[in-house]
């Protein structure tokens, strides 16, 4: 099979040393207890969406540590306790909207997707660094592992995994996650960081692997760290240790649930050698997707092969 990154065969067996700080353990059980303890205060907004046995609606929760964050949420008409489906989205996007989460819903499941802070959504980023940072999110707060903008996306996710899970509609037990490129990330960091999920489904994931990828990503977000080293060269190895705490391969071996990655050969964005670094490294359950000739993409037969999994594992 063709890749821009290694061979195939080299990338099943690439399994970088993980590079996690002595207090990396500490750092997260202390940001995910916080974010837990934090009262949600959500709030649902009836939305007037013409859909067959389905309730639909805006919704608003307080973010990690401050700000309002925004999503949607539909749900069966209905009576019961239903599965569910948590939905993030890529990088500089918008969570999910209404429309697309209705193939879950019309079969049952109670679906919510969240804005992720500052991006183009609705959602504020309460976030005040001291400093600057590279046009975009990637470097914001780098200099200090507690201030880096994906610590509080990553507390922010797991807040709106419990607005789902909380509900009383919602059987907590029968909960999958799901996103792709930076949604796909932060299935990953969620399904390490809660023990929520019963399945995660990242598709073609940025945020893992960081000194690889911001070394050989010629696209997409990973340059805003290089730029900004350009800049602040003095600062690399600041850069490199909190990027630490937020790279999915140091997180990968907590998650526990069952996970379906998928991966494209052909992606300069998020290359295929980093997404399995991460893989390489889980102790879950799992499985990859291999698309040989795609590149930040995905074709439709992985939303059928997701449709299934969440189905089959999901669904009584």
């Amino acid at each position: 099979m063709p890749s821009i990154d290694m061979p195939l065969d080299q990338m099943r067996q690439y399994k970088p040393a993980l590079y996690r700080e002595a207090d990396f353990e500490p750092y997260w059980d202390a940001t995910i207890a916080e974010a837990l303890k934090q009262p949600l205060n959500q709030e649902l907004i009836p939305y007037d969406l013409p859909a067959s046995a389905l309730e639909c609606f805006a919704v608003r929760f307080d973010g990690y540590k401050g700000g309002r964050l925004a999503g949607w949420y539909v749900r069966p008409s209905a009576r019961g306790k239903f599965p569910a489906v948590c939905m993030y989205h890529g990088y500089s996007g918008r969570g999910t909207r209404l429309l697309e989460m209705v193939p879950y819903a019309s079969q049952g499941f109670c679906v919510l997707s969240m804005d992720c802070r500052g991006q183009n959504g609705q959602s504020q980023d309460a976030l005040v660094t001291p400093e600057g940072n590279q046009m975009g999110w990637m470097t914001k707060g780098i200099r200090d592992p507690k201030q880096y903008y994906y610590r509080y996306v990553y507390a922010d996710a797991v807040r709106a995994l419990e607005v789902l899970a909380r509900r009383e509609e919602v059987d907590e037990n029968r909960i999958a996650i799901t996103g792709g490129s930076q949604g796909g990330a932060i299935t990953l960091a969620v399904a390490a960081l809660s023990e929520r999920p019963a399945l995660a489904l990242p598709d073609i994931p940025f945020l893992c692997d960081f000194r690889r990828a911001m070394n050989i990503a010629c696209n997409g977000p990973y340059p805003e760290i290089t730029h900004f080293l350009k800049q602040f060269p003095s600062l690399f190895d600041t850069a490199v240790r909190t990027l630490s705490y937020c790279d999915c391969m140091n997180l990968s071996p907590w998650i526990t649930c069952k996970t379906i990655v998928s991966n494209s050969l052909w992606d300069d964005i998020c290359p295929p050698s980093t997404v399995f670094a991460a893989y390489n490294h889980m102790t879950c359950e799992k499985r990859m997707e291999i698309y040989p000739y795609h590149k930040h993409e995905l074709p439709y037969e992985h939303s059928e092969i997701k449709y299934r999994a969440v189905m089959e594992t999901l669904a009584r």
